[in-house]
């Protein structure tokens, strides 16, 4: 059967097949924080206040959270393939039913469906990874992996509210929606699960994963009796989600209400750190794993993030300190790449896999509860201000809705020390 193959692909092949479904995971990135450079046009057209364009938002990563068990089976019974291109035609869908929706009902589905669809994305990129590429050059795709994200959430800043303000929002989501089904067709015709099916050589034995396995349900149960998987899940709820909420919906309105920038120049402001989060992971995460600990890094970054936010929300300083202290925010917050390591460790190698897919769901769960909370808040604290049909909030308001920003960040602080250390070795 091998006489026919003609050694491992090129790499020219590799890294399209992987690309392409990179971009659906730029694109799951750019929806995920494509609310923020829109508030306004949201709370104008649907006329709605802080708590319902919060929970709107927030119908992305209710789904995406849910999505995260399923996709890890979708992707061994399916393959790659099939379900990155079923993940971009509903994602077309969804992104085009939020650019026509009449309603916050139709415009919250379509959130949903976009949440839902691109959460196959980042499983799906690793999976073909394992495939394509060498070992060695796995870290690679994987680190790759996150700067596409970011490309995806820089593009969702400045860019799109550029577009937004010349076309308005619903016609660039239906552009969105027709170059996410471009996407998809691209996928189905080019990518394809292994080399095998391009008469290619594998960089996966056959024999990988071979062996006994249980059930899924009491797989996630063992994984949830480690202390470890909890601490770690509940972790970046707090460290994630503060940049997640920030970055991802109220940060553009409260640079613009509260510190007077142009809705460009605060898109710009959080673009950057996004890229400071970015940047910040694999430093970190490389710098736990040269001290050879996971916990004492994890501690005190996650104090520097508390420290940061808390300069950021409650101090009086001057825009330029307030950028410097939100790039070494987003420095700090790149922690949860510790995290994901630290939980790996934490359980048996046969467990990896499910342990991963459980502390994932922590940064998820973080923008999912924290941005209709602050939105909650800020509704709460309105004195009545409007502006051409959207609410406007005060300093004061923003302070209290951010305090739960703080709130849960402190929460994190106090658990992080009574996780297990693993001495970056995994549990045998």
């Amino acid at each position: 059967m091998s006489g026919g193959r003609r050694g491992y692909p090129p790499a020219a092949m590799a890294w399209t097949v992987w690309g392409l479904g990179a971009l659906l995971y730029l694109i799951g990135f750019y929806q995920r924080v494509a609310p923020a450079v829109m508030t306004d046009r949201l709370m104008n057209d649907f006329a709605i206040g802080a708590a319902e364009l919060g929970n709107l938002s927030a119908f992305y990563f209710y789904s995406y959270v849910a999505m995260q068990i399923p996709t890890g089976i979708l992707a061994d019974r399916w393959g790659p393939r099939r379900l990155l291109t079923a993940g971009a035609v509903v994602a077309a869908i969804g992104t085009a039913l939020f650019a026509s929706a009449p309603d916050l009902w139709w415009a919250s589905g379509g959130r949903l469906l976009i949440g839902a669809s691109v959460a196959v994305a980042f499983v799906s990129m690793l999976k073909l990874a394992g495939h394509w590429f060498a070992p060695q050059q796995f870290a690679l795709a994987s680190g790759l992996a996150l700067v596409f994200g970011v490309v995806g959430g820089v593009i969702a800043g400045v860019p799109l509210r550029m577009l937004i303000e010349a076309w308005g929002w619903r016609p660039v989501m239906t552009v969105s929606a027709a170059l996410t089904a471009v996407l998809a067709v691209a996928i189905w015709l080019r990518v394809r699960d292994d080399p095998v099916d391009r008469g290619y050589d594998s960089h996966t034995l056959a024999t990988h994963g071979g062996g006994p396995h249980g059930s899924i349900l009491h797989g996630m149960a063992e994984v949830l009796s480690y202390r470890n998987t909890w601490i770690l899940l509940i972790t970046p709820i707090g460290v994630a989600g503060a940049v997640l909420t920030f970055a991802g919906l109220w940060g553009v309105p409260y640079l613009r209400q509260v510190h007077g920038l142009e809705t460009r120049t605060a898109a710009a402001i959080t673009s950057l750190l996004l890229i400071a989060w970015a940047v910040g992971g694999p430093l970190l995460g490389t710098l736990s794993q040269r001290i050879g600990r996971r916990r004492p890094l994890y501690v005190w970054t996650t104090a520097a993030a508390l420290a940061g936010w808390t300069v950021v929300i409650f101090a009086p300083i001057p825009i330029w300190l307030l950028i410097v202290t939100l790039l070494f925010t987003g420095l700090v917050s790149g922690n949860l790449i510790i995290g994901f390591a630290f939980a790996k460790e934490s359980v048996p190698v046969r467990l990896m896999g499910t342990a991963s897919g459980i502390c994932n769901m922590g940064p998820l769960l973080g923008g999912m509860l924290l941005q209709p909370a602050v939105g909650w808040m800020l509704d709460r604290n309105w004195l009545g201000a409007t502006a051409g049909g959207a609410r406007i909030y005060d300093a004061a308001a923003y302070q209290t809705a951010f305090s739960l920003m703080a709130g849960c960040l402190l929460v994190s602080l106090c658990l992080i020390p009574f996780a297990r250390e693993t001495h970056c070795q995994q549990t045998r």
